[in-house]
């Protein structure tokens, strides 16, 4: 289960490793808190209404060319995440995690991704408590048996972007290979046509490190110590 903040998030940030899951077999899902209306570029809308419209769908056909099982796009505020009500949007993604029983969960780290946006570190929060509170009979009683998920990722990197400040991300557990994903990744981020002019700007940024996606364990069910792999499933087959 990947659980993102923006339209676009899906293939920016965790396209190779949703393309290679699928590619694998497993089923993947994707929650998606906002319609990114409050982004810079809005293509041809002329209204936010409009570009949540847009973005809905492009976030739609971006999930299919990933091959995503099943995906859902909330009603969250884009760019006004940090002042929702944070139990409550907790708990809506404690239901999903109760629903689909997810046995990796993965999002954004909590430094807000390459370009420290506050929504990815909000989304991250969330994430973090819906995989534990999940799992606990004591919270959100009426929310479904409890599940708690194997192990819960967040975005990592091992490069910045010029011009933005300089995020702290955490060190890396697996650095996966994603180049028999890239060309399905650049295909979704071409589903998000309203972002092209994104997709342009940082298309020398992917071509140069695109073909390695970093990922931190944060949580996992039961004691261990972290080692280094190159999977995010590696030791949960069967």
């Amino acid at each position: 289960m990947c659980i993102v903040a923006h339209p676009d998030d899906e293939c920016f940030a965790f396209g190779g490793a949703l393309a290679l899951a699928a590619q694998q077999g497993i089923e993947t899902y994707v929650i998606c808190l906002t319609d990114g209306q409050a982004a810079t570029n809005r293509g041809d809308s002329c209204s936010s209404e409009d570009l949540g419209r847009m973005r809905r769908e492009e976030f739609a056909a971006s999930c299919r060319v990933l091959g995503v099982s099943r995906y859902e796009l909330l009603d969250y505020q884009d760019a006004q995440l940090e002042f929702a009500d944070f139990s409550k949007a907790a708990g809506r993604l404690v239901a999903k995690v109760r629903e689909y029983k997810p046995d990796v969960m993965v999002t954004f780290g909590l430094d807000g991704g390459l370009n420290t946006h506050p929504d990815h570190t909000m989304v991250a929060s969330l994430t973090s408590a819906a995989f534990h509170w999940a799992g606990l009979e004591k919270r959100y009683k009426g929310l479904g048996p409890v599940h708690l998920a194997k192990r819960l990722y967040m975005l990592s990197t091992d490069f910045f972007m010029d011009g933005r400040p300089e995020p702290a991300p955490l060190p890396w557990t697996v650095k996966l290979d994603v180049r028999a994903a890239m060309e399905q990744r650049q295909e979704a981020f071409r589903q998000h046509a309203s972002q092209a002019p994104l997709m342009e700007r940082t298309r020398a940024m992917f071509e140069e490190h695109g073909a390695f996606e970093y990922y931190t364990l944060v949580a996992e069910r039961g004691c261990a110590a972290a080692t280094a792999g190159e999977s995010l499933f590696a030791g949960l087959e069967g």
